[in-house]
């Protein structure tokens, strides 16, 4: 598995380089991101792989300098599960 990054998404490949997830973002001026859809193929469900994605955007905003506002509601219930994302999430 790899996780790409791409225009505005990151995408998730599998070992034969096929995509199979993505969570994509807006970017709402300089310093804020808006996550706003993840997706996984379901045959690949319950790997944590969703997880992975958001996580590649908290290090994104983390890299950037940017505070980000979880409208996916998988990216929101990460937020509330996560208190270590506090440092990037806009309240």
């Amino acid at each position: 598995m790899e996780i790409k990054e791409e225009q505005d998404r990151f995408v998730l490949l599998n070992d034969e380089n096929q995509e199979i997830g993505e969570m994509t973002w807006s970017n709402a001026g300089e310093k804020m991101m808006i996550i706003d859809h993840t997706f996984v193929e379901p045959t690949y469900r319950g790997q944590k792989l969703a997880e992975k994605l958001v996580y590649s955007g908290v290090e994104k905003a983390r890299r950037e300098g940017k505070k980000i506002i979880p409208l996916c509601p998988f990216a929101k219930k990460e937020f509330d599960r996560k208190p270590e994302y506090g440092d990037v999430l806009r309240t």
